[in-house]
């Protein structure tokens, strides 16, 4: 015979336990005001007897936080494989979460107006008290979104100085200006570069940084190929990029990953990196100190970007302020053998 469910205890069973009024329970664990310690700690104890939480709807109704935070993102959760981003961030995020009892609510969508409806719903339903944005857009209209919620969120990126919320970015630019400096430096004078798609607004600032670096130092920028952020449109850029009249003998790619599976393609038309075609990436992902050759990268703390970021967030709920500025967390140029020719 089959068993019956165990009904979900209620409100009510914990009032009736702890022997106080419902109205009693929903103070004690949303601030305890006008409830004293010795019975709000009977609340508790009653509570985790009869592992009682309060959902979505009752934390609606009264005001209560809901202890998480939102990520929502509008892209294929299966190119989140290929990204070296978001596993170090998320990372990050949970570090700090954990050791503040919170979560992460993260959603997937596939077109602005799922987007723009998760983050209305989740806020107004209190699953979240605030959202981390990333993947910033040119012309982004999250920003405004999280305004008219009056949501609190933070920017994991650089958004436009018409933002006003506060942000924590790389602070990689110098960097990835001293990475192209490096391969002028050894001689290359054709340097092309693999980017993300240009819509996003961290692919088009390193095609705007490589455009600028090159220009600078008295050379013509280009061939450019939009890998995707992807090892499939790394391998199709790049092939792109060798059967051009002017070859290139330097590849900037705007990846990690992408460096890698470029590096593919270079060995399979026949060439070799460096002495024939110098190699050099971004993100600092810890397999780039092991293939063969060894790749040149700029190395981005993720993880601490996304505690920072987290941080700030929190604060925010609490109702504290923090700067509106930009705040970056560093990056370092790592020379290895993809860039050096052998004497």
């Amino acid at each position: 015979m089959a068993s019956v469910p165990r009904r979900r205890p209620t409100i009510a069973d914990v009032a009736a336990l702890a022997g106080v009024s419902k109205g009693a329970v929903s103070r004690a664990l949303n601030g305890g005001a006008g409830i004293s310690a010795p019975t709000i700690a009977r609340i508790q104890a009653a509570a985790a007897e009869l592992d009682w939480v309060p959902n979505s709807a009752a934390r609606a109704v009264s005001g209560a936080a809901s202890q998480a935070v939102g990520l929502v993102l509008r892209r294929n959760p299966e190119l989140l494989e290929a990204d070296p981003f978001f596993p170090a961030f998320i990372a990050g995020v949970e570090q700090v979460l954990s050791a503040a009892g919170q979560s992460a609510v993260i959603r997937f969508v596939s077109e602005a107006g799922a987007e723009h409806d998760a983050y209305r719903r989740l806020f107004s339903e209190r699953r979240v008290d605030g959202f981390l944005v990333t993947d910033l857009r040119h012309h982004d209209p999250r920003f405004e979104w999280l305004r008219a919620l009056e949501a609190p969120a933070v920017v994991a990126g650089t958004p436009p100085r018409t933002c006003t919320l506060p942000s924590v970015g790389t602070g990689s630019a110098d960097q990835v200006r001293e990475l192209l400096r490096h391969l002028i430096d050894a001689g290359h004078r054709t340097i092309a570069h693999v980017s993300g798609p240009p819509s996003l607004r961290h692919a088009r600032r390193r095609i705007d940084l490589w455009r600028q670096t090159l220009e600078e130092a008295g050379l013509e920028p280009g061939p450019l190929a939009d890998g995707e952020f992807t090892s499939e449109g790394s391998v199709r850029a790049t092939r792109e990029l060798l059967e051009a009249p002017n070859r290139p003998t330097a590849i900037f790619y705007a990846s990690d990953v992408m460096a890698i599976a470029g590096m593919s393609a270079i060995a399979e038309a026949g060439l070799s990196v460096p002495d024939d075609v110098a190699v050099a990436g971004f993100d600092g992902i810890a397999l780039s100190n092991y293939v063969v050759p060894s790749l040149t990268t700029v190395h981005c703390d993720y993880q601490l970007m996304g505690r920072r970021a987290t941080q700030m967030l929190l604060t925010l709920v609490r109702g504290e302020e923090v700067p509106h500025i930009s705040t970056p967390v560093g990056a370092q140029l790592v020379v290895r053998r993809s860039t050096t020719r052998t004497p």
